[in-house]
């Protein structure tokens, strides 16, 4: 069923094929990053592209950005998109932002799903792509969601990390094998500040405009008048040298009237993990 895989990532390949097993249409939680992707792949090759139905949450939390890249995985894999809007903006538990921020998001989207998407599209079982290594952290409470609406993680339960999950997207030739991380907008956010469309219109603006000056990946950490960069360490010389003043108009464009550079670089969980501590284990 996958010739492209060899060894320990091809058994892990036919153990996610049997636990995307339904009788009826599966429905795979897309966002276009590597997890969902390969998920969606995998799903394919298990189940054919008629029985498979990739659902895209879009909300202001989305960068519009990926929500174009999403349709073009999608199409690559040869499954169409569709949307289903969310309301988490209008939760306060969302828009209050303490740590479990995620579970609210996530119960938002399954909730859609459930009752604007699964009937109409003969969806008898949906799927999201959580991996083994997002188990083992404390800053995701979106799998508690997940769990409460019975939505399956087949890749979590069938071993495959996150360096696993990348192998087997490049060996299917997908277009985001290599895709950095994107978490959603409000992650930038510091817990305890609410949630705002006009405070992710702002980080959606500074992240778009760092990319269009060749930064491959970036965080712009909203704090108030502050907007706190990260890219990845080799490309801080970028930010600081020939690109410091067109920076500095992008981001402070973007409704930002001091900007600051973290020495540091990108990092996962910034404002969840001090608060939530490590799981060891």
């Amino acid at each position: 069923m996958f010739p492209e895989l060899k060894g320990a990532d091809a058994a892990a390949a036919e153990r996610v094929a049997v636990l995307l097993d339904t009788p009826g249409r599966l429905g795979v939680a897309f966002s276009g990053g590597v997890d969902s992707s390969v998920l969606l792949a995998l799903a394919v090759r298990a189940l054919g592209a008629g029985r498979v139905v990739a659902v895209l949450g879009v909300s202001p939390g989305l960068p519009g950005d990926e929500r174009s890249a999403a349709h073009l995985v999608a199409e690559g894999i040869g499954v169409r998109v569709v949307e289903v809007g969310t309301l988490e903006g209008d939760l306060p538990a969302y828009r209050a932002n303490g740590p479990d921020r995620c579970f609210h998001c996530k119960d938002e989207l399954f909730t859609r799903i459930s009752a604007q998407v699964a009937a109409k599209h003969g969806i008898t079982a949906l799927a999201y792509g959580e991996n083994a290594d997002d188990v083992l952290r404390p800053d995701r409470p979106g799998g508690r969601a997940a769990a409460l609406h019975g939505v399956r993680r087949p890749l979590a339960d069938a071993g495959l990390d996150k360096a696993a999950v990348r192998r087997i997207a490049a060996a299917l030739g997908l277009a985001c094998a290599d895709k950095p991380a994107a978490p959603c907008l409000a992650s930038r956010i510091p817990h305890f500040t609410e949630v705002t469309p006009g405070r992710l219109g702002q980080v959606e603006r500074a992240e778009r405009a760092l990319r269009g000056l060749g930064f491959t990946d970036c965080r712009v950490r909203h704090h108030g008048e502050t907007a706190r960069i990260e890219v990845p360490v080799g490309e801080l010389p970028m930010l600081v040298g020939d690109l410091r003043e067109r920076v500095l108009a992008a981001v402070r464009e973007a409704g930002f009237s001091t900007v600051s550079v973290d020495l540091e670089g990108i990092k996962s969980g910034a404002f969840t993990l001090p608060l939530v501590g490590v799981r060891h284990g």
